[in-house]
C-alpha cells in the first residue's frame, strides 16, 4: 500500500488498504466490489472513476477517489431499507438526508488510517462539493447542526459525534458500538 500524498493529489482508494476499506464496509454489512482498472464502474452516478451502488454493494477501482467511496457508502447507511432494497445508481433522498450522509461521509473518514475528516474535506472541496459557508470545513464546523441532529434521530451516530455501525432501520445486535479509536 502507498502512503497518501498530502499535495493536490485527491486521494484514491489505491491509497487505502483493501482490508481496512473490506473491513469498515464489513461492519456496516456492506461489501466492496473491486473492477479492474479497464473495467466500467456499475451503477456510477456520476460516471467513472465514481464509485457505484448497489443494494449493499459499493463497486470501485483503484483510481476511485477515497470521498466518493465513502459518500456512496454513506448513502447506503443513512437511506430507508425499502430505498437500500431496490437501489441501482441513485440514491435519492431529500435535501436533509444528503446533507447528512456528507457530514457521516467526514466523520467515517477517521476510521481510514492516513485519511481522516480533515483529508477528507480538502478532497471534498477538490471535487467541488459546495456549500453555503464556501468550503466543507466552515460548513462541518458551523452550518451542519440538521445534519448532525438527523442522524442523531436516525441513530447513526452517538452524541460523541462517533459512527454506529447500522443501517438506518436496521436493529443489529453488536453493531451499535461507535468504532474504537
Amino acid at each position: 500500500m502507498s502512503q497518501p500524498e498530502t499535495n493536490n493529489k485527491v486521494l484514491q482508494v489505491s491509497d487505502v488498504d483493501a482490508e481496512t476499506i473490506d473491513r469498515l464496509l464489513g461492519r456496516y454489512g456492506l461489501k466492496t466490489e473491486r473492477v479492474s482498472d479497464a473495467a466500467p464502474i456499475n451503477a456510477s452516478f456520476w460516471g467513472e472513476p465514481e464509485a457505484g451502488i448497489v443494494g449493499r454493494t459499493v463497486f470501485v477501482r483503484s483510481d476511485t477517489p477515497v470521498h466518493s467511496l465513502l459518500h456512496e457508502v454513506c448513502h447506503i447507511i443513512c437511506m430507508s431499507a425499502k430505498r437500500r432494497d431496490s437501489l441501482y445508481r441513485d440514491a435519492g433522498g431529500n435535501d436533509l438526508e444528503e446533507s447528512a450522509v456528507c457530514y457521516l461521509q467526514i466523520i467515517v473518514a477517521d476510521c481510514l488510517a492516513g485519511i481522516g475528516r480533515t483529508r477528507l474535506m480538502q478532497d471534498m472541496d477538490r471535487w467541488g462539493y459546495s456549500f453555503r459557508l464556501g468550503n466543507t470545513a466552515c460548513w462541518f464546523a458551523g452550518d451542519a447542526d440538521d445534519a448532525r441532529s438527523w442522524l442523531l434521530e436516525e441513530g447513526l451516530l452517538t452524541v460523541e459525534n462517533k459512527p454506529v455501525f447500522r443501517l438506518r432501520g436496521t436493529c443489529r445486535a453488536g453493531v451499535t458500538r461507535p468504532i474504537p479509536e
